[in-house]
């Protein structure tokens, strides 16, 4: 696979889980990574530990997105990569979903990424190449059970993708939706709690019923296994590669 060196790569909630891995991943083979995460002394420390730089901002504000791109830019020169991964779940009955959590999803994960991708759009566009990958989720695709705001902005987000294909493609911009069932991360082992509660059955179900119990291979996916599929979209291998899911499910969409 071709080298990553001279690319800068911007990744959103990298600070732990799924970012934290890509952002180690792209930084090995050899891209300069910005860290952006709204948990300032985390980020710093997965910055010191690869070798990237750390930008504390909270992306559900318009204005840290751009801010964020600015910063990017006027150290660096340009992006190359933008990894919109920040996000966060919440599990509710949709009449008991609360109006601000609500907005703070939709602004987080929906609205940024739109922003985010705006500000990059020049310097991707001059340069002819430019890696845009939306980390979505089997959700994007399918409807799930307490998972209302989730799966809007996992649709928005695939729409968004779509889009940013068709017209980034004459300037060799791809962008792609890169679509995981339940990885393994703290993100997700948080949540078990309150899957029970909502479904009613003990948490220890949790993982076999819902969540691995759901996949062809019996497990929740590594956040490394995500890693490895971004990176292959970030190569010029995958310059044909846009505009669409790109499942990492474990066989759920199989049956």
């Amino acid at each position: 696979m071709d080298s990553l060196e001279g690319k800068v790569a911007v990744v959103t909630g990298a600070a732990s889980g799924i970012g934290k891995a890509i952002a180690e991943r792209l930084s090995t083979d050899g891209a300069q990574v910005v860290i952006a995460d709204i948990n300032e002394e985390a980020g710093e420390i997965v910055a010191a530990e690869i070798g990237a730089h750390n930008v504390q901002v909270d992306l559900s504000q318009g204005v840290d997105c751009y801010n964020l791109i600015e910063r990017t830019t006027k150290q660096f020169g340009t992006v190359h990569i933008l990894v919109n991964n920040a996000g966060f779940q919440h599990i509710d009955a949709i009449d008991e979903f609360p109006d601000g959590v609500w907005e703070k999803m939709m602004a987080l994960m929906l609205t940024a990424p739109f922003l985010l991708t705006k500000a990059c759009w020049p310097f991707m566009r001059e340069q002819g190449w430019g890696r845009i990958i939306n980390i979505a989720s089997v959700a994007a695709v399918r409807g799930h059970p307490y998972k209302a705001g989730y799966v809007t902005v996992k649709h928005g987000l695939l729409g968004l993708t779509r889009t940013t294909a068709l017209e980034g493609g004459l300037y060799g911009i791809t962008a792609n939706a890169v679509c995981p069932t339940w990885v393994q991360t703290p993100l997700v082992i948080d949540q078990i709690a309150d899957q029970a509660r909502t479904r009613g059955i003990k948490e220890e179900e949790v993982i076999e019923q819902v969540m691995s119990g759901t996949t062809a291979i019996g497990r929740l996916l590594l956040p490394e296994e995500v890693a490895g599929l971004v990176r292959y979209l970030c190569s010029d291998a995958a310059g044909g590669v846009t505009g669409g899911p790109v499942m990492i499910d474990g066989g759920v969409m199989a049956g």
